[in-house]
């Protein structure tokens, strides 16, 4: 049997590590969540047969078209995403990779994580109500809304739940609809002063919104990249920056007026 020398051992060491390295990359879980487009609501009409926006304290209004909110899938918050999956996700369109903290809040059981989704959700429904009743210079003392959504967390439906309300409530001010019969759709968080904030999965949610027959979308402006860089056939991107600014635009919209562009 020939002599092995000492570098040819290192080196079958070295190689047997880095392919036990390569294994392990391989077949560990990664920290990372498979996302996908979801489901999408027109918050102007009914979750499992009641409605999403429901008013007390003052009159309501027939609407027309849609506001539809749109969200993105993503794998559970205990699920194992190997490297295979990333791959895999790589070379499709409609999935893409996300840091999984950047999806769920981090820490915590699922049970947890599901617990603060839905306080996201509902901190964001409170502060859409007292934007949209701000802007309608109403008392949320005599003025109730109650906001119905199933299965759905996070906070990216504000700007589309404020819209909702005040569409609801006063239309466009001259007795027409936000939407002037479109469907529209859109995403960003929005605080009680109606100021907009960005979400993540914008390009996913786009081909939800335009899946579901959107036509128009609504995107926080610090966002645009994102939304441009594969932003579906038949879809028109209006960045907004504040609650004004999108009512203006959806007013601007329907008159022909000139329109925001990233």
């Amino acid at each position: 049997m020939p002599n092995v020398s000492r570098r040819t051992r290192i080196l079958a060491v070295c190689a047997a590590v880095v392919a036990a390295l390569l294994a392990v990359a391989v077949f560990a879980p990664l920290p990372v969540s498979i996302v996908e487009p979801g489901l999408t609501a027109d918050v102007l009409g009914a979750d499992q047969g009641t409605q999403i926006i429901t008013v007390n304290g003052t009159q309501v209004r027939k609407t027309s078209g849609q506001l539809r909110m749109v969200t993105i899938q993503a794998t559970a918050p205990d699920a194992s995403v190997h490297f295979t999956d990333v791959w895999k996700a790589w070379f499709k369109k409609d999935q893409a990779v996300m840091p999984r903290d950047s999806v769920y809040p981090s820490g915590g059981s699922v049970k947890e994580i599901e617990k603060a989704n839905q306080k996201e959700m509902t901190d964001s429904q409170d502060a859409a109500t007292t934007a949209a009743l701000k802007h309608l210079g109403l008392s949320p003392a005599k003025v109730t809304v109650d906001l119905h959504l199933e299965d759905v967390g996070g906070p990216s439906a504000g700007l589309l739940f404020t819209l909702g309300i005040i569409d609801k409530i006063d239309g466009n001010g001259r007795g027409g609809d936000l939407t002037g019969g479109r469907t529209i759709a859109g995403t960003g968080t929005i605080d009680g002063s109606g100021k907009v904030g960005a979400v993540g999965g914008v390009p996913l949610k786009e081909q939800a919104a335009r899946r579901d027959g959107a036509t128009v979308f609504l995107v926080p402006r610090g966002e645009c990249a994102d939304a441009k860089a594969e932003l579906p056939s038949g879809l028109r991107l209006i960045p907004v920056d504040t609650l004004d600014g999108a009512l203006d635009a959806l007013d601007a919209l329907q008159s022909g007026g000139r329109l925001p562009a990233c």
